[in-house]
C-alpha cells in the first residue's frame, strides 16, 4: 500500500511525498505536492492532499492500472474504499469495523486532491487523457434571469469542466462548539490552580495556557503555536492584548493564516501566562534559549528537543489523552472546537458581527454571518446564562476596543 512519508530537512520547513508499494517516492505526486507548496498553498493542505494521493495510489497498485490510464469507474471505487476501507473487488469477511471509512468531511479534499493532481498535469503537461475520464465538459448556462445583459449569445459558448463524480456534503446549520463547563474541564484536565501553586509539571502548565489561549482569542491552532513572547503585551497600564503577526516561519509549518491583528485579552489569561514564564525561567529557558523575548511560548519541555517549537501532533496527542480521561467530554472534538466556542460565546452575549469578524482574522464579516449565522438565529439557546457569565472577564469586546 502507498503511504505517506514526512521530510525533514535541517535548513527549511518539513514536508511530506507519498512513498509507493515499492518504498520509493511517487513522482507524480511529488511533483503536484512540490508545486503547491511553491503555489503558497498551507502544510496542512499539503500534507492533507499527500494522504489523498496515498490512497489513490494504493487502489491503482491494488488493480493494476498505470497512473495515467485508468477506467472512469475506478475513481468511483476510490470514494467506496475512502468511505468503507474495503478495496475494489475486495471481499469482506465480517461486519465492517467501527472505524472503518472515512467521514464526509474527510473524504472530500482526499478526493480534490486527486482531481486537482490530473487537472495539473493536464495543464502542465498537456496530459489530458486521464483528466477527461474524470472531468466532463459542457456549456455554461447563465442563471434564470428575466434580464438579458446585453451580447448575450454573441460569440463561443463558453465551457465548464465538472468533475464526474460529484462529491456532495449536507449542510451542517450549527458549528460544533464546547460548552462552558466543557472547557473549564478541559483545562482543568491539563493544571489546576491550588492555594500556593499549580500542579503537575510545567508541560501540564503550558497546556493550560494554550486552550486558555484558544479559548479566549479564538486563534487557529497555528497562530497559537506561531506566538513569541514579545507578541503578549501585558504591562504598561494599558489593556493587555496578545499581537497576532502574519509570519511563517514555523519549523513545523504551522502559519497565522489571516495576518496580522491584536487581541484583547483578560486578568486570568494574564495571570496564567505570567506564571509559565516564571516557570520557564526557573528552569533556566532564558540561559538556554538566546532570546527568550522573541523565541517561541509554546515549546517542548517533556519530550524532544527541549525549548524546541512545539509541534502540531503533541497537541492532538493531549487532546487524545483528555478525551480518555474526561468522558464527559464530546467525542472526536479537536482544537478548533475553541475557535467555534468563542464566537459562539461572544454572538450569545450580544458582541456586533463585524467585532467577532476583527477578532477571528476573518476576511469581511459575512464569511462571519455564514459560520455563525445560527447562533444569531436561536438566541435563546439554553445555556445563555452560562455564556454570558463565561465571557465577563474578557476585554476589548466593543467598537471602541477591539482593532
Amino acid at each position: 500500500m502507498a503511504r505517506v512519508q514526512r521530510l525533514t530537512f535541517p535548513d527549511r520547513t518539513h514536508s511530506v511525498t507519498v512513498i509507493g508499494a515499492d518504498r520509493l517516492p511517487v513522482s507524480q505526486a511529488r511533483e503536484y505536492l512540490r508545486f503547491l507548496t511553491d503555489e503558497g498553498a498551507s502544510p496542512n493542505t499539503v500534507k492533507s492532499y499527500a494522504y489523498g494521493l496515498a490512497a489513490w495510489w494504493t487502489v491503482l497498485e491494488h488493480t493494476g492500472h498505470a497512473w495515467d490510464d485508468f477506467p472512469t469507474t475506478l475513481f468511483g471505487e476510490f470514494l467506496r474504499y475512502l468511505r468503507s476501507g474495503d478495496l475494489p473487488n475486495t471481499a469482506r469477511i465480517g461486519p465492517p469495523h467501527e472505524d472503518a471509512g472515512m467521514a464526509d468531511s474527510s473524504l472530500q479534499p482526499r478526493g480534490a486532491a486527486v482531481l486537482s493532481m490530473y487537472r495539473y498535469f493536464a495543464d502542465a503537461y498537456d496530459l489530458t487523457g486521464p483528466y477527461r475520464r474524470l472531468y466532463s465538459s459542457h456549456a455554461r448556462t447563465a442563471r434564470r434571469n428575466p434580464y438579458s445583459p446585453f451580447l448575450t449569445g454573441v460569440g463561443p459558448q463558453q465551457k465548464c469542466d465538472q468533475p464526474i463524480y460529484r462529491h456532495r456534503t449536507p449542510n451542517r446549520s450549527e458549528t460544533p462548539v464546547l460548552l462552558p463547563s466543557q472547557v473549564v474541564a478541559i483545562l482543568d484536565a491539563c493544571s489546576t490552580q491550588t492555594e500556593q501553586d499549580w500542579s503537575g509539571s510545567a508541560s501540564g502548565l503550558r497546556d493550560r495556557l494554550l486552550f486558555a489561549v484558544l479559548a479566549e482569542t479564538g486563534m487557529r491552532l497555528g497562530e497559537a503555536l506561531s506566538l513569541r513572547h514579545h507578541d503578549f503585551h501585558i504591562s504598561g497600564g494599558d489593556t493587555p492584548y496578545v499581537q497576532i503577526a502574519g509570519r511563517n516561519d514555523h519549523p513545523h509549518g504551522v502559519r497565522a493564516k489571516s495576518g496580522a491583528r491584536r487581541i484583547y485579552i483578560g486578568d486570568d489569561l494574564v495571570g496564567l501566562y505570567s506564571e509559565f514564564v516564571w516557570q520557564l525561567i526557573a528552569q533556566g529557558a532564558d540561559v538556554a534559549v538566546n532570546d527568550l523575548a522573541t523565541h517561541f511560548v509554546f515549546v517542548n519541555l517533556a519530550r524532544g528537543e527541549r525549548y524546541a517549537a512545539m509541534r502540531p501532533d503533541t497537541v492532538y496527542d493531549k487532546v487524545d489523552t483528555i478525551s480518555a480521561a474526561r468522558p464527559e467530554l464530546p467525542g472526536q472534538w479537536t482544537p478548533h472546537w475553541f475557535r467555534h466556542t468563542h464566537a459562539t460565546a461572544l454572538l450569545l452575549n450580544g458582541v456586533r458581527e463585524h467585532v467577532v469578524m476583527r477578532r477571528l482574522g476573518h476576511a469581511d464579516v459575512q464569511t462571519t454571518l455564514s459560520i455563525y449565522g445560527w447562533v444569531t438565529e436561536d438566541a435563546e439557546m439554553r445555556s445563555v446564562a452560562e455564556w454570558k457569565n463565561y465571557v465577563a472577564g474578557w476585554k476589548g469586546l466593543h467598537d471602541n476596543g477591539q482593532e
